[in-house]
């Protein structure tokens, strides 16, 4: 029985190459200058299935040099050898590739009449997150997938951070702490009831619209009030989030339940730092069985201006390794998605800052149990 073989083009491809493509596509081919090209490319990657010594198939994946995004531009299986696998196969081998040469996401477009294809995607965990209209050259739509293909393995460096997604749209902060204090106390109740009462404790009052978010003084108090060593690093002084409202009666809340938490600190352990917490100091953190929870601007994310709370659970030499309480179900997402989401330290160190002018760096480090 013949096998399907998977492997990288050669130049003597480009024929069959050719010929491949002028059998499967009528219109948006790719030329045979192109294809030369992409053989000569030593960033992208141009994979083959062969069956028989026969070229059968092709994907082109195109490896971005400003990110860490990965993209299949074009694939093509001969009709006479569907139903082999050979879709899959060459998917499976970009996605490896893509993993090897540092990529996070995988992003393709396929054509939004193409139901086989869609289907086949679908099967391999890529999901929509957009459309492009009048993409194709007779006018047609496509539709883009994406599928995270990088994913943290295990060691034994770092302890194991078990996940809970955040069950309002205000309560990133309690649920990212929740992580952190699960991580370090098995018996840390990890329930809705206690996200509710975490952000009853460390709420700020106020904060851009409708309930409001917590800050790094009160989440370092209800670790603390739950028998956690903690300590906070506060780029600022005083009170934080007053330019997110523009009421007076509301910044003097603010500033009176920020001296609140202040009061309170004082009564206790917490270390208070007035200085930004750096990624050397969080991978120390780590490294000493602490958790940092750190407050980003999701911008980088998903384009949107919002302070929003993770917990830092891994760092290696490229990526931090977060996970995000918010799961857009609406989106597609899953809790596999949020998990153990590696950010490159680059971008990491923009996305650890909230604001324009003078960004708020902010951070709440989870210690053992005091006495332990």
């Amino acid at each position: 029985m013949s096998l399907l073989q998977i492997r990288q083009a050669i130049q003597t491809d480009l024929d069959d190459l050719v010929q491949l493509e002028n059998r499967c596509f009528s219109e948006d081919r790719i030329s045979r200058r192109s294809f030369r090209r992409f053989l000569d490319m030593p960033r992208d990657r141009l994979i083959v299935a062969t069956l028989d010594n026969a070229l059968v198939g092709y994907c082109l994946v195109l490896m971005n040099a400003a990110t860490r995004l990965a993209r299949i531009y074009s694939i093509a299986v001969s009709p006479k050898t569907r139903g082999l696998g050979a879709g899959e196969k060459l998917v499976r081998e970009a996605e490896r590739e893509a993993v090897n040469a540092g990529r996070i996401i995988m992003r393709l477009e396929v054509r939004e009449d193409n139901h086989p294809a869609i289907n086949l995607y679908k099967r391999l965990g890529y999901r929509q997150f957009g459309t492009y209209r009048d993409y194709y050259e007779d006018h047609g739509n496509a539709l883009r997938f994406e599928r995270r293909i990088l994913f943290y393995e295990p060691s034994k460096q770092f302890s194991p951070v078990p996940y809970y997604p955040q069950t309002t749209d205000f309560s990133c902060g309690p649920a990212a702490l929740i992580m952190a204090m699960a991580a370090l106390d098995e018996k840390q109740p990890v329930t809705t009831l206690e996200e509710l009462r975490l952000w009853r404790e460390a709420t700020t009052i106020f904060m851009l619209a409708g309930h409001g978010g917590c800050g790094p003084h009160g989440l370092a108090l209800s670790a603390w009030n739950r028998g956690f060593q903690a300590s906070a690093w506060i780029s600022k002084e005083g009170a934080l989030f007053k330019d997110t409202v523009r009421s007076e009666e509301k910044k003097r809340v603010l500033e009176l339940v920020h001296e609140g938490f202040l009061h309170d600190i004082g009564q206790t352990g917490i270390e208070l730092h007035h200085d930004p917490l750096t990624l050397e100091g969080m991978e120390q953190a780590l490294q000493h069985g602490r958790i940092p929870v750190i407050l980003i601007s999701t911008w980088q994310l998903n384009r949107s201006r919002v302070p929003h709370w993770v917990t830092v659970c891994a760092i290696d030499e490229q990526f931090v390794y977060l996970h995000d309480p918010e799961i857009d179900v609406e989106a597609g997402e899953t809790v596999a998605d949020k998990q153990y989401l590696p950010i490159d330290r680059r971008i990491f160190n923009k996305m650890s800052r909230y604001g324009r002018l003078q960004p708020l760096q902010a951070a709440v480090i989870v210690g053992p149990k005091r006495g332990n």
